[in-house]
């Protein structure tokens, strides 16, 4: 008789971890564009030790978790490649716009990757779009507009940035695309190991042809880039993947409402940037509109 009762409180228990995990690592990988200002190499550069350094990590996790079934299948597969560089072009691009707009502005921008994964689903696996989605999609867009607005008084370094942030959001979308296919048949474990060599190995030529400093000079510079690849990437990102492996949708969904937040808080405390009354306006509207996209997605 125990059993029955002991299984929902079984799997209750379950998505209270899971919940806690995607919550810490939202807070967790909010401190990458922090990270990225504190380095002392170029974006590029920073974003490939990111993964690089984080790689060892990852795959330790890997080998120490059972395999599931699609794990046995070849690690280099096209939808694993196709995640790693799509992640890749995520990181690259959004290293780049953080250094040329605000914290506030190039993260919550990049936090409209739900709505790219919502219309990727529809274009790609016929998915349904309902009213309430395209509501909530016109005022995420709105509030971007809102958010980019003060961008034109600063110049087109600024706009570039905002510009940027955009296009994070289109790759991160496409990687989650590729990694909801993924995880069909294989575990979190093996998909963060592989994705993120694969992203290493794409990031490390693009760092070297862009000319930039690829090693920092003090030791504060490679605490710096371990922090990124610990706290953002092995921390951060793998308890994301956890959770969205098995939490609901609208569960995965709190994560890209509360980086945002806790990016543009880590950002005042530690930077000093303070969000003006557009910023919080545009954010809040972005927010919002995520919120209802997703909820109607």
């Amino acid at each position: 008789m125990s059993a029955p009762a002991d299984t929902p409180r079984a799997a209750g228990t379950a998505q209270t971890v899971a919940l806690a995990a995607l919550l810490l690592g939202a807070c967790s990988i909010a401190f990458a564009p922090i990270f990225v200002r504190l380095s002392e190499t170029g974006p590029t550069a920073s974003a490939f030790w990111r993964t690089a350094l984080a790689v060892p990590f990852l795959w330790a996790w890997a080998i120490a978790t059972p395999r599931a079934g699609g794990d046995r299948a070849n690690p280099l597969a096209t939808p694993m490649l196709l995640a790693g560089l799509f992640f890749a072009g995520d990181l690259a691009v959004w290293h780049y716009s953080i250094l040329f707009t605000s914290v506030a502005n190039s993260t919550l921008l990049a936090n409209l990757a739900p709505i790219f994964v919502t219309v990727g689903a529809w274009l790609l696996f016929g998915q349904r779009v309902t009213r309430t989605f395209l509501t909530g999609m016109a005022i995420a867009m709105g509030g971007a507009f809102v958010l980019v607005g003060p961008s034109f008084g600063l110049g087109e370094r600024a706009l570039l940035g905002d510009a940027l942030g955009v296009v994070t959001a289109m790759f991160y979308g496409a990687y989650m695309l590729a990694v909801k296919h993924l995880r069909e048949a294989r575990s979190t474990a093996r998909i963060m190991a592989v994705s993120t060599t694969v992203c290493a190995v794409a990031l490390l030529p693009l760092s070297l042809v862009s000319g930039e400093t690829m090693l920092p000079a003090t030791s504060a510079g490679w605490l710096t880039l371990f922090g990124l690849a610990l706290v953002c990437q092995t921390a951060g990102q793998s308890r994301i993947a956890y959770a969205m492996a098995h939490l609901p949708a609208s569960f995965s969904s709190v994560s890209l409402l509360l980086q945002p937040a806790m990016a543009t808080l880590y950002a005042w405390a530690i930077l000093g940037e303070r969000a003006g009354l557009a910023q919080l306006a545009g954010g809040a509207v972005i927010l919002a509109g995520i919120w209802l996209a997703r909820k109607g997605s």
